[in-house]
């Protein structure tokens, strides 16, 4: 069965108490998904053999091909949970989202690894992140401004980013620092348009989409600052 959006009651028309209560569930499935990130990359990096194919994928054209795939997989998560309304699929094409994140952040977080020989560069990066993702979120929650219409300009930097990092991996040339804190400007969009759909699109039975489109943004944005962390030297 879709969901018929039409026919649903957003967010927005709920009492108080009814839109704490799906923020808490939406939020609490975004921190299900960073504890199940954590616990797959764990177990993907200690697999000699996955990290060694991983690391292989980022040499040229291969990398691009992990791109791609990784998209298609990041929009049938998306729609698989927007058009059902089993939980049990949703939980699924969650997890299955979750692992891909997982296996495209090895060879970053395997450098990461290395240039430290610790995990202080990681944890440092990631209180970043959520501070930032907190303080974004807030600005919806603090004016209750639609932001729906920053889908257009995140639409276009989108594909300007994507068709930068084909022309850097066809090419060979390094995007750079500015790629990097661009991008999470870019990210940073995507969490304020992200969480304004909580209130203005879904309905109370959409945590779990809700929350995957949130995790996505989180995600981004910790690839980008772990990115510029580990160009500060």
């Amino acid at each position: 069965m879709e969901n018929s959006f039409n026919n649903k009651i957003r967010v927005g028309q709920l009492s108080a108490t009814d839109r704490v209560s799906f923020y808490k569930k939406t939020y609490a499935h975004v921190g299900l998904g960073v504890l199940l990130f954590i616990f797959f990359e764990y177990l993907l990096l200690q697999n000699a053999s996955i990290v060694e194919f991983a690391l292989s994928m980022t040499q040229g054209y291969k990398w691009l091909l992990l791109l791609g795939g990784f998209m298609l997989i990041t929009n049938y998560a998306e729609s698989t949970a927007l058009k059902t309304t089993d939980k049990n699929l949703q939980y699924l094409a969650y997890s299955g989202y979750v692992f891909a994140e997982a296996f495209i952040f090895i060879p970053l977080i395997y450098m990461a690894i290395s240039y430290t020989n610790n995990f202080e560069i990681i944890k440092q990066a990631g209180i970043v992140t959520l501070g930032l993702f907190a303080g974004i979120s807030s600005i919806v929650f603090i004016t209750k401004k639609d932001f729906s219409f920053i889908k257009a300009g995140l639409s276009i930097g989108f594909f300007i980013a994507i068709a930068l990092l084909i022309a850097g991996t066809l090419f060979g040339f390094n995007l750079g620092l500015w790629f990097s804190v661009g991008m999470c400007v870019l990210a940073a969009g995507s969490i304020l348009y992200q969480t304004s759909n909580l209130v203005h699109k879904f309905s109370t039975d959409d945590y779990i989409p809700a929350a995957i489109g949130l995790f996505a943004s989180l995600m981004l944005l910790f690839w980008y600052v772990l990115q510029i962390f580990m160009s500060r030297d």
